[in-house]
């Protein structure tokens, strides 16, 4: 299909079918190819209805024919119930005790795919997983087990799942109504290498004989040539073209952020490996994939780093709008004049008979909860298994350091405290929501503000504060304090995330202070504000940003701008 780009790619002309406005983005990172040695995955839980809380779940013994109620993850809908196993790890959030971590993006799939009799959803075999699971292999034979016994009711899906020493990505769907359980293929991301992924289906062909690096069901082949969705030799299948078959959107809204998650942490260069050897190309060789322009092409699946990647590099990944790219939701006229790298739902609107759609970047405003989870091998379970967590739009919200062997959630991230229809005045995920908003208004001015407190507090905690306190824990561990280890990581846990929340309730008020109707009161090297000579209440030194040169040429070249044209 022929598409025609407009305004700086940033709207494009086509109709178009089955955009995914909510969504989700992992990035995944071997140990070989991170800064100090661990496997990190990032999530941003990405929608429009899924309030921002940290879940929580302590170890547990249970009797012989326990069951466990089902509930699905993000509707709430009681489904069923299973059987209980006799002992569960302790998780927290997407992580549990033993280090292994899970992640997700939703893609879809065949509608014919679905059964509504099904009863592990995809959040609950996540959750189920973590509390079953030590390592990813393990989690990988839980995910296929529970969905094949009890029914999988969801649409496609595709995991992040790592421990301490592998890193994998698995796609998933169901069989239909008539055929219980999934198919499925799992790949290990080679060391050195990382990988990404945001609701499209990401595995194509791979390899049938290598069960070190690649697992898959005993009839994800045969299956799909039942339905008449492959006919070629197995060799030559792929997971991707016959359960998800990549269109204009698939590509545009969905591996576009696949792209500029590479483009970024591979500094435009995608090295990678093809037929045995290991190549380089541009990432600008994928620039029409990612408009969605020429989808004859196939983006690697793994790709090695230009760099050792940290926790902050995946953090800041997470915030990307597409900026320097012709992707760049900052520059064309929809950003307004304040360079505003939102585009409110719908993704699409209608003009002149021709349909146009915004950009999805990995960045957005509907993310319920975010996170970077590191798997850190060479220290202790107890202290190795580690989660930065925040709420609300990644590009304004911070990361706060959970360790999961905590006895205890941080009240500004409990279950209960608030909800979408509830606003709570000592929730992180509405504070979050309070600074996010108070940015869109005046966006070019006002989020670098924020970034700078972001960017302090994350910098001094990943590179000195929690470093140092590892080592502390970590010794007292050794010594087999473990007892009084975990008070201290609970106390770290619980004062940290409560004094950067009294943080960015502080920074939400001078943001409104410093901002208000468009204005920028001058401030004092020691923060306060510039007032006048006569009164301490009055400010001083008022300034104004103006807007943007993109906006200010689009206006002065409209029909409009004959009406505001000064002569």
């Amino acid at each position: 299909m022929k598409v025609k780009t407009m305004c700086l790619a940033a709207l494009t002309a086509l109709l178009i079918s089955g955009l995914r406005g909510e969504a989700c983005s992992n990035v995944i990172v071997t140990r070989g190819a991170s800064a100090d040695g661990s496997c990190m995955i990032s999530y941003a839980a990405d929608s429009h209805v899924l309030y921002g809380e940290l879940y929580f779940h302590p170890a547990g013994k249970f009797h012989a024919g326990s069951k466990l109620d089902i509930v699905e993850w993000d509707t709430y809908k009681p489904l069923g119930q299973i059987h209980q196993v006799a002992r569960t790890y302790q998780t927290v959030g997407n992580m549990n005790e033993k280090q292994l971590i899970i992640g997700e993006t939703t893609w879809g799939g065949r509608e014919e795919q679905a059964d509504p009799a099904g009863i592990m959803d995809y959040g609950s075999l996540i959750y189920i997983t973590l509390q079953r699971a030590a390592t990813a292999r393990a989690a990988i034979d839980t995910i296929v087990s529970l969905a094949n016994r009890y029914g999988y009711p969801s649409e496609g899906e595709t995991f992040s799942i790592a421990d301490k020493d592998e890193a994998w990505v698995m796609d998933i769907v169901g069989k239909g109504a008539s055929n219980k359980g999934i198919v499925w293929v799992a790949r290990r991301i080679p060391d050195g290498y990382i990988c990404a992924h945001a609701n499209q289906a990401r595995i194509t062909r791979f390899p049938l004989n290598d069960p070190e690096n690649c697992l898959y069901a005993p009839d994800v082949i045969s299956f799909a040539r039942e339905q008449g969705w492959f006919s070629g030799e197995d060799a030559d299948f792929s997971f991707r073209d016959a359960y998800n078959p990549l269109d204009f959107g698939g590509a545009r809204a969905c591996d576009a952020r696949a792209w500029s998650a590479f483009n970024i942490l591979c500094d435009g260069v995608f090295t990678y490996e093809e037929n045995g050897a290991e190549v380089s190309r541009p990432a600008s060789d994928w620039t029409e994939y990612a408009l969605g322009h020429d989808l004859s092409g196939e983006m690697p699946l793994f790709v090695k780093p230009s760099r050792k990647i940290t926790p902050k590099d995946v953090a800041n990944v997470m915030r990307d709008h597409f900026e320097g790219t012709p992707l760049d939701m900052t520059v064309d006229p929809g950003a307004g004049g304040n360079a505003l790298p939102y585009r409110w739902r719908p993704m699409r609107f209608s003009w002149d008979g021709k349909t146009y759609v915004n950009e999805r970047a990995i960045a957005t405003q509907q993310t319920g909860f975010w996170f970077v989870a590191q798997a850190r091998g060479w220290l202790p379970d107890e202290v190795g298994a580690l989660i930065w967590f925040g709420t609300d739009d990644a590009a304004t919200s911070y990361l706060t350091p959970i360790y999961v062997s905590t006895r205890e959630v941080p009240e500004c991230l409990r279950v209960g405290n608030g909800d979408m229809l509830h606003y709570s005045a000592t929730s992180q995920f509405w504070i979050s929501n309070r600074v996010a908003q108070a940015c869109y208004k005046m966006y070019n001015v006002m989020a670098p503000t924020v970034r700078c407190a972001i960017d302090a507090f994350e910098q001094d905690q990943m590179f000195s504060a929690v470093p140092s306190f590892d080592e502390k824990v970590a010794g007292l561990v050794s010594r087999g304090r473990i007892r009084k280890a975990r008070r201290l990581m609970t106390r770290y846990t619980v004062e940290t995330a409560s004094k950067q929340f009294a943080a960015w309730v502080s920074l939400e008020e001078m943001l409104l202070l410093k901002y208000l109707d468009g204005n920028v009161k001058a401030q004092n090297e020691d923060g306060s504000f510039v007032h006048s000579e006569y009164h301490e209440g009055t400010p001083s030194g008022i300034t104004n940003v103006p807007y943007v040169e993109a906006w200010r040429r689009a206006v002065a070249e409209s029909e409009h701008g004959k009406v505001l044209e000064v002569r």
